[in-house]
């Protein structure tokens, strides 16, 4: 089983060859390998993204077939069927680390603080279902001077909306809560660029918090 702590440096140093443009030394996939995989998996790293076709995890933190269990939707929220995929991979393939990863420009949130100054008539309810996770997260910002401010409202919305989906599994879960109790499941939040490629993980004082008090 690898740790959390050691998850999240494979995620850090993957990132940077991402980002640096350098590839993994790793030789490519054998059919053995396949073979192996195709009996069973390991994942180091459980990751709730974003759907956005520019953030896919495996290769934003350039790792490889059968290395992260990767759950995608759009604004990356988090309801039942996403905590119920994590519970599933923390809990038995032994996974320690959750990551919930945001990006900047998310058009969720966007489309979320456009709805809540603009109200949509006629709204698919599937699409009123998604801004509804991420409305409580981002309604509080419209009262503060960041409204007069585009850009700056949506990079505090993806922020404050990947902090709020943290929170959700840290609390919202029996089982997680359990396993990060007991344990050593960490949670954390990130953020992709898409300008620059390079992922920040936020929130590093409840992360050491965390990983102080696993085993």
């Amino acid at each position: 089983m690898v740790s959390a702590r050691d998850a999240l440096k494979r995620l850090r140093e993957g990132n940077l060859r991402f980002a640096s443009n350098v590839r993994g030394t790793e030789a490519p996939l054998t059919h053995s390998q396949r073979a192996a995989l195709a009996t069973g998996q390991q994942p180091f790293a459980i990751i709730l993204g974003c759907s956005d076709s520019r953030v896919p995890a495996e290769i934003v933190f350039d790792q490889g077939l059968g290395d992260l269990f990767v759950i995608r939707v759009a604004g990356n929220i988090v309801a039942p069927s996403q905590v119920g995929s994590v519970e599933f991979a923390a809990a038995r393939y032994d996974t320690r680390l959750v990551v919930v990863l945001g990006h900047s420009q998310c058009g969720a949130v966007v489309a979320t603080l456009e709805e809540l100054q603009r109200p949509t008539e006629n709204q698919s309810r599937n699409l009123q279902a998604i801004v509804d996770r991420v409305r409580p997260s981002v309604e509080g910002l419209l009262a503060t001077d960041l409204r007069h401010d585009m850009e700056a409202l949506v990079t505090q919305g993806v922020r404050a909306n990947i902090r709020a989906s943290v929170n959700h599994l840290r609390h919202g879960s029996e089982v997680l809560e359990q396993l990060i109790q007991d344990d050593g499941l960490l949670v954390v939040g990130a953020e992709y660029s898409l300008e620059t490629g390079v992922v920040e993980f936020l929130d590093r004082a409840a992360e050491g918090r965390q990983m102080k008090g696993a085993k």
